[in-house]
């Protein structure tokens, strides 16, 4: 019997499952976040590592071929580094290296076209067509976009209770309740938790759930955050699926992330959306977690080759 390991390496955390090549998952690890932008190469090395050997275990497995799906890929400088790391610690085995947001697709869709619409710590909508073809919107990183992704709602949260300190901004229920997640008694004493804290992407998203509670207690601020976000994550996926021409037959769009946890309406609201524009589309919530795609085309690497899409 041969087996695989199927890797999910995201902003938040990292999970491997080691299965064989029917897809019979054996063991499980996770670990902390491997994004190569907020952590570093040898810190993404470190986690990568940890899982493999962990997921292995003493069972006396040597995986024939190893999918790590990781955001960044798509760009050459950080595609060779990620590369380079797995020559090292992959273990000789058949190895590929995919968008994380691919691996998401294949656990939540198989073989079938379909976008996959991520909001966690970052954001991306991700998507292939019947022709092989696929497409990306978002997934420029915290900086540079991450649009309705967790970071993105709570950097909003946060400036929020700073523009109603300086009464530039108006009331919100949010300042109770970021003060008393930080531990402080106002909200000057932020700057010495963002700046000298040195607060992570993902510490911030995690303030994504203050301002869902804040939008269910009647807040106008919370609510307008959310819905913005929304609107960004439904442009994304928009902007996708018109590129693919996929409105033209059935597909499904995958829903996966934290934030669709952290904030419960927010699924009916992009369905609602989708519908109004993409009618054939089916909507799903992912329950397998995206490492199952992983799992999925390293087996097909195993079997002779995964055939994976290539951008318009």
């Amino acid at each position: 019997m041969r087996h695989v390991l199927g890797i999910d390496a995201g902003g938040t955390k990292t999970v491997c499952l080691l299965a064989d090549e029917h897809g019979q998952v054996i063991s499980e690890a996770r670990a902390s976040g491997a994004n190569l932008q907020a952590v570093g190469e040898l810190e993404v090395e470190k986690v990568l590592h940890q899982v493999m050997e962990e997921a292995l275990g003493d069972l006396g497995i040597l995986p024939q071929a190893v999918c790590l799906g990781i955001a960044g890929v798509d760009r050459d400088d950080d595609s060779a580094i990620v590369r380079a790391i797995m020559r090292r610690i992959a273990y000789k085995a058949r190895t590929l290296v995919v968008n994380d947001a691919l691996v998401a697709l294949v656990a939540g869709a198989g073989v079938e076209p379909g976008v996959v619409l991520i909001a966690g710590t970052g954001s991306i909508a991700y998507g292939r067509n019947r022709a092989g073809r696929a497409a990306r919107a978002g997934g420029w990183g915290y900086v540079l976009g991450d649009e309705g992704s967790g970071y993105w709602i709570g950097r909003r949260a946060l400036g929020a209770v700073v523009r109603q300190s300086d009464e530039r901004g108006r009331p919100t229920l949010l300042t109770g309740r970021l003060l008393q997640h930080f531990g402080i008694s106002k909200p000057q004493e932020l700057v010495q938790v963002v700046y000298y804290r040195n607060l992570r992407p993902p510490a911030i998203a995690a303030l994504a759930t203050h301002v869902s509670q804040a939008a269910r207690d009647g807040d106008a601020v919370a609510r307008e955050i959310l819905q913005e976000g929304a609107d960004e994550l439904l442009g994304a996926a928009r902007s996708v699926i018109t590129r693919l021409r996929l409105d033209v037959e059935p597909f499904v769009c995958v829903f996966a992330g934290g934030i669709f946890q952290a904030v419960p309406g927010l699924t009916d609201q992009l369905r609602d959306g989708l519908a109004e524009t993409s009618p054939l589309c089916r909507v799903m919530r992912l329950t397998d977690p995206p490492a199952k795609g992983a799992v999925q085309l390293a087996i097909d690497e195993l079997h002779g080759g995964a055939s994976l899409p290539a951008y318009l």
